[in-house]
Parts: C-alpha cells; structure tokens; sequence
C-alpha cells in the first residue's frame, strides 16, 4: 500500500527534523509510522488536489442522480397506483436520493475500492485511518455525514461551512477536513514522487584511474543498480546508506581492474565507473554510426537534369534560298 523506509527511525530530538523527511515538507509529511515503527514514505494530500478530486466526484454524482432519476421515476409510476402517488412520496422519494447520491456515493466506493473515489483514484488518493490502517464502515459513513452537513454540499450555512472547511484543511498539518477529524481518517497520495537527479559525474582526481579501467566483465544488471543507488541514495538514511554503497563497491571491484586509489569514498568511485562506463558506451555508439554512413551512405537527392535550350540554326547566306525539308515515303523502296 505505501512505500516503507529502510530504516527503523530512532527517536528524534524536539526541534530537528527526521531524517525521513524532507526539510522542505515535500516528503513523508504525513507522519505515518508502521507497527515495526518504520517510517512510510508517504505524503498527506493538501486542498488542491482534493478539491481536483471532489470536482470529478460531483460529476460521477450528478451522472448517478440522473440515472437515478431516469430508472426510479419509471418504475414507481408502473408499480404504484395513480392514487399512492403524490407529494408526499415524491419529497420522500427525492430525499432518499438525495442520500444515496451524497452520502452512499463516498461510503459505497471507499468501502469497495480501498479508500478510493473515482475522483480520489483519478488523482491518486486513498482515504486511511489516521494511523494508516484501512477505513473502516464507520468512519466513512461518519466523514460522509459531516461532509455533507458543513461541508460539501454544505446543507447547514453552506458559505459559512465552506469557509470553516477550507480553514481547516489549509492549517492542520495533514490537510485534513472537518469530517476527517470527527472520523479520525486522513487522505494520503498512493503515488509516491520521486525527484529526477541525474548520475553524478566523475570527480577530477579519478580520471585517470577511471580511464584504465577493464570493464568488460560490468554486466548490466550491476550498473543499473549502480545508477539507481547514485540517483536515488539520498533517499535512504544512515548508516544503510553507506551500507549499500560499501555492498556495491564490493561487487564492482571484483569485475573491474586495476585497484582504485586509496582513501576514496565508495559513492565516488561508483560514479567513476559509471561515468567511464556511459562514456566508453557513446564512444562506441558514434563508432558505430560513423562506420554505417561510411559503408551505407545515404543516397544523395536525385536533382533534375537541366535541359539546355537547343542552339538555333545559323541564318542562311544572303542570295541562298534555305533548305527545303525533305519528305521520305513511308515506302523503303520507293523513292520519294
């Protein structure tokens, strides 16, 4: 369900920040803790995507209310006598569809699809418990009731509760609504986000050592376990950090040779390799390349010849009488 952290969080001091959270708030702000006390990579969803979330629902509902409309209408004018069916019946009517569209829609789907509304699904969230277990029947027909009571629609002083609501969600720590907290569930993205870094490059000091390097035993599957530690190692926290990076130089150095200098961090020598490694690789792509154009070279466009104008015949002689034109028979014997 949620990405779980390498590492066990030890105690953190008043004032400091965990280390599996991000200075910014960008990571790991919603506070969630497994029962292993494992930090949960996992972010707590602010108004914005909420309200992207609540605007596709309000579609869904009002497709659902007029196909409410459409079946249930119909069917309680052939059921029911002429005289059954008035007024009365008809509010009644309306009141439980009413219900069912704004409170059985959120309870129905977060029951049936783990926390999630189509709107919740289309932009990634999950609504979870506040200590990051499944929502449970309760708490989603209680978020439900006060959604709709002081929220959305608001039946209750709707700009007023509107207002309230917003409040709410732009100060708690865990943007959570009013019915998030009388329910005890919060709203978590189930799309983790990982920043882009590109792999580091190499340092000056190792260029040399990098270029007498004998990688033709460095498979694939070792170098792109390499890359992902030296784009996403800021991620996991110490000392498995560290770990990881003396576990990798491990298997690197087996199938690489000569010896690297002495002295020089793990992380900067997988760079050196990697770096060496992608530039050996384009050197024999644009190698490659090179000796395809020269053996297949890519034929040159056909240019139209240019028909040079036929030279006019000189102008006869004055006193001469030009050439009449001569016309043969079609006979071959006969003379023309």
């Amino acid at each position: 369900m949620f990405t779980v952290r390498v590492s066990a969080q030890p105690p953190v001091p008043a004032g400091a920040v965990p280390s599996g959270v991000d200075p910014a708030g960008r990571w790991a702000d919603a506070g969630l803790v497994s029962g292993e006390a494992v930090a949960l990579d996992v972010r707590a969803a602010r108004l914005g995507s909420r309200v992207l979330a609540l605007l596709i629902d309000v579609v869904g509902q009002l497709f659902c209310a007029a196909l409410l409309a459409l079946t249930l209408t119909p069917l309680v004018l052939i059921v029911l006598p002429d005289q059954v069916v008035d007024r009365a019946l008809t509010g009644a009517l309306e009141t439980l569809g009413l219900v069912l569209v704004v409170v059985g829609y959120p309870v129905l789907w977060e029951r049936l699809n783990h926390g999630r509304t189509p709107g919740k699904l289309a932009v990634g969230l999950r609504v979870v418990s506040a200590d990051g277990g499944p929502v449970q029947w309760r708490q989603s027909l209680t978020r439900a009731l006060v959604g709709a009571a002081v929220e959305w629609p608001g039946l209750v002083l709707p700009l007023l509760s509107w207002v309230a609501g917003a409040t709410v969600m732009l100060t708690d720590p865990r943007g959570r609504r009013l019915g998030d907290l009388v329910a005890g569930t919060m709203v978590v993205h189930t799309r983790t986000t990982h920043p882009w870094r590109p792999a580091p490059a190499i340092v000056a000091p190792l260029v040399g050592w990098a270029a007498t390097l004998d990688l033709t035993r460095l498979d694939d599957a070792l170098a792109l376990a390499v890359r992902q530690y030296l784009t996403r190692g800021q991620q996991i926290v110490e000392p498995y950090r560290s770990r990881l990076a003396r576990e990798l130089w491990r298997e690197v150095a087996a199938v690489t040779a000569p010896v690297p200098p002495p002295g020089v961090p793990e992380p900067l020598l997988l760079a050196a390799v990697l770096a060496e490694r992608n530039r050996r690789g384009s050197l024999r792509l644009r190698h490659q390349r090179a000796l395809t154009a020269a053996l297949w070279p890519d034929p040159a466009p056909a240019t139209p010849a240019v028909v040079a104008p036929a030279a006019a015949d000189p102008p006869a002689p004055a006193g001469v009488r030009p050439a009449a034109p001569v016309l043969r028979s079609a006979s071959p014997d006969r003379p023309a």
